[in-house]
């Protein structure tokens, strides 16, 4: 292992960019994810050099491990978390890190609202092996190592995730043109007060789920039906295109519309969509969450 101050930070900032995204995978929260990723760079820097045989390997165990104990302080945090949680939204562009197609599919359902959802029902261990495994293909010893466990135990740990996830997960179609198209169609219909529109575009069990954190207006809980998100929609949409300005952007992998309220942003609307209509609408409204997406429309 190298020394000097320049070697270390430049080996440090080569694998900034994955062990941010196993911390975003494990937490949900960018801010925790950079503040995980910023006490590996003390532990990285402090560390004993003859110790370290792989960089690669020492940064992966100490993310994963402080991501485990700040998961596990979260979790508790979040029992008392007013209405329904959702995680904090994502500007992602994969770029020349996922220079093929299914590749980069494969990124992007692993960071969806959908899967990360799921993903709070696991254990903060199964959660880390799903993460390294199933995001970012790490061998099944390289994990054990990480997680001071045997290669045996990661194998149940992984099996047990698999089938949670699962389980879960709802089945979504993935074809952004069609995500895209429809979330356009959604927009118009809704703040268009266009009831009958609206319900044309969703499906008849389609489920809204709005994140306020109670710092905001959002329903708390749940909203089921066709009819019922529908008319919450219209009501709450009607006449906003004279109130705010919209942007398209990708988060969490797919189309979104993020709508701002005199140049900050108000809230984040995403759709998951199946056979051609709107299976499930996301929301997030608690203002903690949005800080990070306030730039000009260029930036």
């Amino acid at each position: 292992m190298p020394t000097d101050t320049d070697t270390l930070t430049e080996l440090f900032e080569e694998h900034r960019p994955m062990l941010l995204g196993v911390a975003y995978r494990m937490l949900g929260r960018t801010a925790d994810a950079e503040d995980v990723v910023q006490e590996a760079w003390l532990r990285w820097t402090a560390a004993d050099r003859a110790a370290v045989r792989e960089p690669r390997a020492f940064l992966v165990r100490i993310t994963t491990r402080l991501a485990v104990d700040r998961l596990r302080q979260a979790q508790a945090r979040r029992e008392s978390y007013i209405g329904p949680w959702l995680p904090e939204p994502l500007v992602t562009d994969f770029g020349p890190a996922a220079p093929d197609t299914a590749e980069r599919a494969l990124l992007a359902d692993s960071v969806s609202l959908a899967v990360l959802v799921v993903l709070e029902s696991l254990s903060p261990l199964e959660r880390a092996v799903f993460v390294l495994r199933e995001a970012f293909g790490f061998p099944f010893g390289e994990i054990a190592t990480a997680l001071d466990r045997s290669e045996a135990a990661v194998r149940q740990l992984a099996g047990r995730a698999r089938r949670h996830v699962d389980e879960g997960r709802p089945r979504y179609d993935v074809d952004p043109a069609e995500r895209r198209d429809l979330t356009e169609h959604f927009l118009s219909a809704a703040t268009g007060g266009d009831l009958g529109a609206l319900l044309a575009l969703l499906a008849p069990d389609v489920r809204l789920v709005g994140d306020s954190g109670g710092k905001s207006k959002a329903p708390l809980r749940i909203i089921e039906s066709a009819d019922k998100v529908g008319r919450f929609l219209a009501a709450v949409t009607q006449g906003g295109e004279a109130l705010y300005e919209v942007r398209f952007l990708e988060l969490n992998g797919a189309p979104a519309v993020l709508v701002l309220a005199d140049g900050k942003p108000d809230s984040v609307f995403q759709v998951e969509t199946r056979d051609g209509r709107v299976q499930c609408v996301y929301i997030i409204r608690n203002p903690d969450k949005l800080q990070g997406l306030g730039g000009p429309a260029d930036a």
